[in-house]
């Protein structure tokens, strides 16, 4: 199975929706204006496996301090097989000297973005990876 990651390429309506579909995600009701917001993300990660989207994920940034990381889906099928690992490798990499970077984690994810090096901050379910010390 070769994975194809592609930083800022090109989606179709149709592929991104089935996606949000399949994980059961709510964003998939609002096909226009989603995919809008993952067009106009500053950074767009897919997983693709001969041309077929498998997994996304999309930031938005201040391009200089902070990111932080709305929506990453792995196709059902293949989660658990290092998809969402190489997806967020590749967002990981192009944000690596950003001070602040922040997600919202539950269930299982929260397990898998641990992995990530992301924590708890504080008491709350956002995580981050944040480089300061003054909090």
């Amino acid at each position: 199975m070769k994975i194809e990651i592609t930083i800022n390429g090109n989606i179709g309506k149709e592929e991104v929706v089935e996606l949000y579909k399949v994980n059961e995600w709510s964003s998939a009701e609002k096909p226009d204006t989603l995919i809008a917001a993952l067009r106009n993300s500053d950074t767009l990660v897919t997983a693709r496996i001969e041309g077929k989207l498998i997994g996304l994920a999309n930031a938005i940034s201040d391009g200089h301090l902070v990111v932080y990381y709305p929506h990453m889906l792995v196709h059902p099928k293949y989660q658990g097989q290092g998809v969402g690992h190489k997806i967020m490798q590749a967002m990981l990499s192009r944000y690596k000297d950003f001070h602040q970077q922040m997600l919202t984690a539950d269930g299982k994810a929260i397990e898998f973005y641990e992995k990530m090096g992301f924590e708890r901050a504080g008491k709350t379910e956002p995580m981050w990876i944040y480089g300061g010390n003054d909090h």
